[in-house]
């Protein structure tokens, strides 16, 4: 009976271990470096308060290094916008820091993280056949994971690739849109929040699929698939999981909500209300396109447990 026991401890022990071979130790990671748009860039507060890294690296008790920018795509290469994107600015300024010393990070205890794509899917990109000619989704989603490639030949090991949220639930892509300071021009609504549903969906499983051909080639490499889809989609569909605001919980208004008239210049003020206190954290969204601080509080904790492998919720560890 003891050899019995005995056996059955080791087979427990080895299965631990196997599981937390794919992705990085419990206590393992103590820098956190962030690349992507608005959904991430700790200096553009587009939530109107603090960004979810923030909140990430006071609850891991990570050092925080943001790189990521607002208004930013993958590449300008394949959509071009005048902001800075991930592989013409971000990445440059990152090899920059690292090449001058004042960068200097151990690749074992250090994790990247990429949210990217609603710039590239949205208004001024793919949704309005505004992308370099012959430019599709699955392009951009290359490009995204790509940024792994690039990242593990400059010795990191260690990465949280975040896919895109369903963008037709916030305000700004729904089928009940309005006018609003993001796009004041005629657009069929139902159009758009069905085609936004076709390429974060699509966008998203070609994601995985390149991702879990890539893991196996990055020998060392721990990467890791946080479904922001599914944890916004939960959001939208369970608000009372997440939300704890003072105001009726709201998954379909926002928090600083603008409404524009057809065709006004967006850079009138529009027609805006605001919800104010402790109110906001009743709300899953901050304005048209962006998520609440609440929103980010979520996703923070998130990403804090799964990288120190409290949860492994809304990630899945491919190596």
């Amino acid at each position: 009976m003891a050899a019995g026991l005995l056996a059955a401890v080791l087979l427990a022990g080895s299965v631990a271990l196997s599981a937390l071979a794919a992705g990085p130790l419990p206590g393992q990671i103590k820098n956190l470096v962030t690349f992507g748009d608005s959904y991430t860039d700790v200096d553009g507060h587009a939530d109107g308060g603090i960004m979810w890294p923030v909140f990430a690296a006071k609850d891991g008790n990570f050092n925080l290094f943001p790189f990521a920018k607002s208004g930013a795509t993958c590449s300008n290469n394949l959509t071009a916008r005048p902001f800075p994107s991930v592989f013409e600015s971000q990445l440059p300024t990152f090899f920059a820091e690292k090449a001058n010393g004042s960068l200097k990070l151990n690749p074992e205890e250090t994790i990247y993280t990429l949210w990217i794509g609603t710039n590239d899917v949205g208004v001024g990109a793919l949704l309005t056949g505004s992308q370099t000619p012959g430019v599709t989704i699955v392009d951009t989603v290359a490009c995204a994971v790509n940024w792994v490639t690039v990242l593990y030949a400059s010795g990191a090991r260690n990465f949280i690739f975040q896919n895109m949220i369903p963008l037709q639930t916030t305000p700004l892509y729904s089928a009940d849109s309005y006018p609003s300071r993001y796009w004041t021009a005629q657009r069929n609504t139902t159009e758009w929040s069905v085609f936004m549903t076709e390429l974060t969906t699509s966008g998203n499983e070609i994601a995985k699929l390149m991702l879990q051909a890539l893991a196996p080639t990055l020998h060392g490499a721990h990467i890791g698939l946080f479904d922001s889809h599914s944890l916004f989609a939960d959001m939208f569909a369970r608000p009372q999981l997440y939300l704890n605001g003072t105001a009726p919980l709201n998954v379909t208004g926002a928090v600083h909500a603008c409404v524009f008239k057809l065709n006004e210049s967006t850079s009138d003020p529009g027609v805006c209300t605001d919800a104010t206190g402790t109110d906001q954290d009743s709300f899953l969204w901050f304005d048209e396109l962006h998520p609440s601080v609440q929103a980010e509080r979520v996703v923070a904790k998130a990403i804090s447990d799964v990288i120190h492998r409290k949860t492994e919720k809304w990630t899945t560890w491919l190596s």
